[in-house]
Order: structure tokens, then C-alpha cells, then sequence
């Protein structure tokens, strides 16, 4: 069923907090109680968000219909349907990163300036879905798809909020919205202001074992533009054969790095 067994503890992880929402959505309507559990959630949906990432390089199941079901789940929690980061990030900004006339999450504006974070995540919000869409002209069955489950996550997005209005925009309507803006504002760290063709010089790393277990490894990012296909869980082994290449201003600290040096202060 897995095509990777390391999958199965985040699949696990992510079934179980779809399911909890849905508890939380047909039993709560206290607006404060709503308001906490959306607010509290935002950072680990913007995790599972690094998971969906992980999922559109290299498909959890061998069946398409529960990759589909899958993509549904972590739909309803970042805001990312079926195949829009398929197209969007692996056969859209994979191929363009290292040119920014052409990177769907592209942080250069026409002049050539860089643009500020806030800017970024605005701009790569609010183009995700027509960028993917523009992507989806070169793989019509993919887009057919990505339309498909498009819309049919509008529609239940649409009839939770109808049928429970208040659960369904603090369970689903926000947090899709949200995460979708917050997984833009984290991906502005990944390549902003490296302006090169050398894609060993293109990306900034984070070695941090607690990010990297959060986030599946994402820190290792050079090396998985390197080889966008390969598992999240060999990241660190590829990394390890290509590092002599990375310049050391491309290793970044974490969050938990600054926190840690709070901690011991």
C-alpha cells in the first residue's frame, strides 16, 4: 500500500488531526473556543503543508485513489489541492527556480529587485492557483485532474460552512486560506536574494534535526533541488554527497536554533 514505509507515521499523524477537526466541527460552537483551535493549529497545519510538498514529488500510496484521498485530507487542512503543487512547484518552479522571469515562486518583481516577504507571500498566494493552472496547459490530463478536485473541495469547503457556519470557517474556510499564505511566507527563506545558474549556490539549507523532523527533511534543500524525486527520507544521505559543493553562507539557522540560544541565555 505505502510505497515507502517511512510515510506511514505522518500519513498516521495527519489522519488523525482530519479526524479531530471534523470532532471539533460537529461538536463545538463556543466563537472562542473555535478562534483558539484555529489559531493554535496554524503552525501544525503549516507543517503538514511541508508533507503535502513531499507527497506531490514522490506519491504515499500505489493506489491512485488513496493518494487522492490523501490529497483531499491535507486539502481541507493547507488549502493545497490535488496536483496544484504538482504542477505549480514540480513541474513549474523545479524547472524555473534559477530563472526569475519564469519561477512561479518567483521572488524578484519585473525590475529585477527583490521583493520583501510580505510581498512575496501576497504575490505567491494569490497566483498559486492561476500560475498552476497556466502550468496545467502543458499536461492537459493533469490539469483536468487539478480541476476536478479543485472545485469538488470548493464544494465541501462550501457545504461544511453552510451547514455549520461558524465551525466550518474556523475549522476549514480559515485555516485552508491561511496555511496556504503561511507555506508561501516560509518558502521566501528558501532562494530569496540568490540570484545565480550554479543551482548548488541556489538554495539555502537548514541542518536543524527538529526542523528537519518536522518538516521531513525539507531543510536539506539544495539537495532536494538536485534531485527533486528522491524521498524525503534519503535527503540527508544526498546531502551528504554533495555538500562539499554548497558554500558555507547557504547554511542557515532554525527557529529552533534561535530558540535554544534563548533557552541557554
Amino acid at each position: 500500500m505505502f510505497r515507502h514505509p517511512q510515510d506511514k507515521l505522518p500519513v498516521a499523524l495527519v489522519a488523525a488531526l482530519t479526524c479531530l477537526d471534523f470532532v471539533v466541527y460537529l461538536r463545538v460552537d463556543h466563537v472562542a473556543i473555535l478562534c483558539g483551535y484555529w489559531l493554535l493549529m496554524i503552525i501544525p497545519k503549516g507543517v503538514i503543508s511541508a508533507w503535502n510538498h513531499h507527497h506531490q514529488h514522490s506519491f504515499t500510496f500505489r493506489s491512485a485513489w488513496l493518494n487522492r484521498a490523501l490529497e483531499m485530507s491535507y486539502a481541507m487542512h493547507t488549502g493545497v489541492t490535488t496536483h496544484l503543487w504538482l504542477l505549480h512547484h514540480v513541474l513549474g518552479h523545479h524547472v524555473n527556480y534559477l530563472d526569475q522571469t519564469k519561477d512561479e515562486s518567483r521572488w524578484q518583481r519585473k525590475s529585477g529587485k527583490q521583493m520583501g516577504v510580505l510581498e512575496y507571500t501576497l504575490s505567491v498566494s494569490a497566483t498559486a492557483y492561476p500560475r498552476c493552472f497556466q502550468v496545467g496547459k502543458r499536461y492537459p490530463k493533469l490539469q483536468r485532474t487539478f480541476v476536478a478536485f479543485a472545485l469538488l473541495t470548493a464544494a465541501i469547503t462550501a457545504a461544511l460552512v453552510w451547514y455549520r457556519p461558524l465551525p466550518g470557517l474556523f475549522l476549514f474556510a480559515l485555516p485552508m486560506t491561511c496555511t496556504l499564505m503561511f507555506t508561501s511566507w516560509v518558502t521566501y527563506d528558501h532562494h530569496a536574494g540568490l540570484e545565480t545558474s550554479d543551482p548548488f549556490q541556489a538554495s539555502y539549507n537548514i541542518l536543524n534535526r527538529w526542523f528537519n523532523a518536522l518538516t521531513g527533511n525539507l531543510g536539506y534543500h539544495t539537495a532536494h533541488h538536485y534531485k527533486q524525486g528522491v524521498h524525503w527520507s534519503q535527503l540527508p544521505a544526498l546531502h551528504e554527497t554533495i555538500k562539499h559543493k554548497i558554500p558555507a553562507h547557504l547554511y542557515r539557522k532554525s527557529t529552533f536554533d534561535a530558540a535554544l540560544a534563548i533557552l541557554e541565555e
